[in-house]
Order: C-alpha cells, then sequence, then structure tokens
C-alpha cells in the first residue's frame, strides 16, 4: 500500500503525479516554512528544497517541527533528514543565507517558491527575483493573531526595514491553520494555475478569501 493511499484516494492518481514531479523551493525553515514543508512532503510533493540559514532553538520547539535534540543544528538539514526517516523523501536541505548574489544559482531549479522568511528584507528579494524570472511565488506571513497567503503579483512587502523579528506572540494553532490553507493554495495552483489569496484570524477563526 502507497505511504499516500489515503491522499491519493482524495486527490486521484492524476493529480499525485503532479505533485511529486513539480518542483517547489520553500525559503525558511520557522514555524510557517518548516510545516509548510513537512506537510507539502507528507501530501506527495517529491522534488522539495529548503532554504534556510538557522539553527534550532529551545524557543522554536512549540511551533516548530523540531525536537530538543534538534537544539543548536541546522534547521534545513535536519528538517531533510526528519522527512527522509519518515518516508524517504529525499529534500534538498541548503544552509546558506539566500542573497542578491547566489539567488539566481539556488532558485534556478524551482518552478515554485514559497516566501516563510521572517524578515522584509529576503521577503524584497524574494518578490524581485519572482517578478524578474516569471516564476509564481506564494508569500505567507503571520503575525500574532492575524495571517495571510499571497501570491506575488498581489503582496507587498510589509516593512522596508531590515528587520528580524523573532520575538512576537504567536499561536500554533494559528500556525497549523495558515499552513493548511497555504498547501491548500498550493495545490490548487499546480492543478488550476489559479492563483487564490487569503486572510486569516485566530480569535475569530475566519479564512477569508482576497480578490485583487
Amino acid at each position: 500500500m502507497s505511504i499516500f493511499f489515503h491522499e491519493q484516494l482524495y486527490r486521484t492518481d492524476a493529480v499525485m503525479a503532479k505533485l511529486k514531479n513539480y518542483p517547489v523551493t520553500v525559503c525558511g525553515a520557522g514555524a510557517l516554512g518548516a510545516n509548510i514543508a513537512e506537510n507539502l512532503v507528507r501530501s506527495g510533493f517529491d522534488k522539495l528544497q529548503i532554504i534556510d540559514r538557522d539553527w534550532v532553538e529551545e524557543r522554536n520547539l512549540s511551533t516548530q517541527p523540531y525536537y530538543r535534540s534538534d537544539i543548536g543544528a541546522w534547521k534545513a538539514r535536519i528538517l531533510a533528514n526528519n522527512l527522509y526517516r519518515a518516508i524517504g523523501s529525499k529534500v534538498d536541505a541548503i544552509t546558506k543565507e539566500l542573497t542578491s548574489a547566489n539567488v539566481n544559482q539556488l532558485l534556478k531549479q524551482s518552478q515554485l517558491l514559497v516566501d516563510a522568511f521572517d524578515n522584509s528584507t529576503s521577503r524584497q528579494l524574494l518578490k524581485d527575483y519572482a517578478c524578474r524570472s516569471s516564476i509564481p511565488c506564494l508569500h505567507v506571513g503571520l503575525y500574532a493573531d492575524y495571517a495571510e497567503v499571497i501570491w506575488n503579483d498581489a503582496y507587498r512587502v510589509p516593512s522596508n526595514a531590515n528587520d528580524d523579528v523573532c520575538d512576537y506572540p504567536l499561536a500554533r494553532n494559528l500556525v497549523i491553520l495558515t499552513v493548511a490553507v497555504a498547501c491548500e493554495a498550493i495545490v490548487y495552483f499546480i492543478t488550476t494555475k489559479q492563483q487564490r489569496h487569503f486572510t486569516l484570524t485566530l480569535k475569530d477563526l475566519t479564512v477569508q478569501p482576497l480578490n485583487f
């Protein structure tokens, strides 16, 4: 029986074949990126690349799929190892900072980008690269009670500052809800070529489609 038996019954064989062979790069392996990457791989994606230069800290353990024994190790590498042990998927882990000097080289094999970075400089870099290269890019972000899932053409980087904020209020349930919406937006785009945008708020459990 296939690892993806239940997913395949829901998605159909034709959709699963598309997902398996679609190259996706997830940029950032924190609360959003790591969970998105894990969800995509466990949904049948088999050509996944993860880019993150950060390492696991104790404060990451409640919202990110890491363990106490992972503290101090590279997030991208640990995530790739865990997913290989779980279902045999070979995720390409890159433990480098994505910069204007290496963006063309690191992203050249991707057909879809997922921006899960935690700073505006990196988000702007991805937005500009996606525009320049005509590659679809889904930006996923959250803060406190609010989250958004927005494709590149409609996305605006929230700040011009070179911010890198890690100390902010965050509920795990908002992370999981946002990850589910983002992954469905990705699957929907791959199967229909249509881009759907969403905002989410946790306190009232609202997922709101956006029309631009």
